[in-house]
């Protein structure tokens, strides 16, 4: 996928996100989503930095990747419990596959790691890393409404 069509998918996913939230009923599926909304409101901030749709600032984009490496350390734990609520967007497989979500896991942290958000330039180049690992995961454990 082009850079820019990653980086552009990515916050398209971040902007659909609230919308989820609305009639959720299980406390373990709503702290998923809102964990999940972080992620996506962080991943924003950068994918707009780095698209120069907003300034650079370089306080704000290690602010937002310290924020996805927190949420995304989170991961294993909010996923840990098999909640279900009719408004979840939790594939079985996340359970049912538990070795492969923890691999997409650690291929999020992982790029997270290696982000670079020194200029734009550089957070460009991270985004489409980022962006990479977000677009796997959810191919494999979200369900796309």
């Amino acid at each position: 996928m082009r850079p820019t069509l990653t980086i552009a998918a990515t916050l398209a996913i971040a902007a659909t996100a609230a919308l989820a939230h609305t009639g959720v009923k299980d406390p373990q599926v709503m702290a998923r989503m809102d964990g999940m909304k972080l992620m996506a409101d962080h991943t924003k901030t950068l994918g707009q930095m780095a698209r120069g749709r907003i300034a650079f600032d370089n306080t704000k984009a290690l602010a937002a990747l310290e924020g996805l490496k927190s949420e995304t350390d989170r991961i294993p734990a909010l996923f840990a419990p098999r909640a279900a609520d009719p408004k979840s967007e939790a594939k079985s497989e996340i359970w049912t596959d538990s070795a492969g979500f923890k691999a997409s896991t650690a291929q999020m942290a992982n790029a997270l790691n290696l982000a670079d958000v020194a200029s734009p330039e550089a957070l460009a180049g991270s985004m489409r890393a980022i962006a990479a690992a977000c677009s796997a995961c959810h191919k494999d454990y979200r369900i796309e409404n």
